[in-house]
């Protein structure tokens, strides 16, 4: 049985992902934020300011950490040395939450500085589960899993991909992580649609929700694509399904996800309010 360490939990609030540049600006006036998420790989180390910083910050505001690099869907087995830092990580801040992503970015002995998809097979879903038990177990905690955004399918695909993360929760107990703009972005390249998505979503598992913007630009045959850059602000349309899915499965804890072209802490603010704005009337 899974010994599971307490966790505090996160506020049905918004919070923004956390960069150094905006540390003076979040100890003076956080204004609406409530909430920080910090990417694992960066706070792996034992000192220094990063985690100096840190522990200023967790002492004020609730902390989710976010992986992008545990490979959950890769076919090798998962890093133990990576496992052991990411535990080491967790054990000494007792995060609030703990995601990854469902995506692969390993091959053979090389790392990938990306998030690949994957097919949603039988052999697919038994081998990410497998992994999912790894972590959970290694780190006494358990983990959201995080939608992708995707630019294409698969031919062996055998389900659909709510269908997959809905029988991963069931059989590992991991939770969700919605990311709204992800939906947006895989509904508009591949033509289909966003709110039956949402509908048919498991949002009862749902323990975190990201916000983000995306880049529009097309393929080789010029049809529209869309790129999630995290390099803006969040779209019109996006935002009108965030507010359909609060609606829906009532107030989640929100991320404001900015990683690239990253602006003053003013500029990230205000996306908080916004979205506290939707969120305030279903928190009630």
């Amino acid at each position: 049985m899974l010994d599971i360490h307490p966790q505090p939990g996160l506020p049905c609030q918004t919070g923004i992902g956390y960069k150094p540049r905006h540390y003076a600006g979040l100890m003076a006036d956080p204004g609406p934020v409530a909430w920080l998420e910090i990417h694992a790989e960066n706070y792996m180390g034992e000192g220094g300011r990063p985690i100096a910083q840190l522990k200023a910050l967790a002492a004020r505001f609730p902390i989710s950490v976010h992986g992008v690099g545990l490979s959950i869907g890769g076919e090798a087995p998962l890093d133990r040395a990576h496992l052991g830092r990411l535990k080491h990580l967790c054990d000494w801040l007792n995060p609030a939450t703990f995601s990854e992503h469902l995506a692969w970015s390993t091959h053979d002995v090389g790392f990938l500085n990306d998030l690949l998809p994957l097919p949603y097979t039988t052999a697919t879903l038994d081998r990410v589960a497998r992994h999912i038990d790894q972590v959970q177990q290694a780190i006494g905690r358990r983990m959201l899993l995080e939608n992708p955004s995707t630019y294409l399918t698969f031919a062996d695909t055998t389900m659909d991909e709510v269908t997959f993360l809905a029988a991963l929760a069931d059989r590992t107990g991991c939770g969700l992580l919605l990311d709204v703009n992800n939906v947006f972005v895989s509904a508009s390249n591949q033509g289909w649609d966003a709110h039956a998505y949402i509908d048919a979503f498991p949002l009862a598992a749902v323990g975190e929700v990201h916000l983000g913007g995306h880049d529009a630009d097309a393929d080789d045959d010029a049809r529209p694509l869309l790129i999630d850059s995290h390099g803006q602000k969040v779209a019109a349309p996006v935002w009108e399904l965030y507010r359909y899915t609060i609606a829906r499965a009532g107030a989640r804890p929100t991320l404001i996800e900015w990683d690239t072209d990253v602006p003053e802490f003013p500029v990230l603010r205000d996306e908080a309010t916004r979205a506290n704005a939707i969120l305030a009337p279903v928190a009630g």
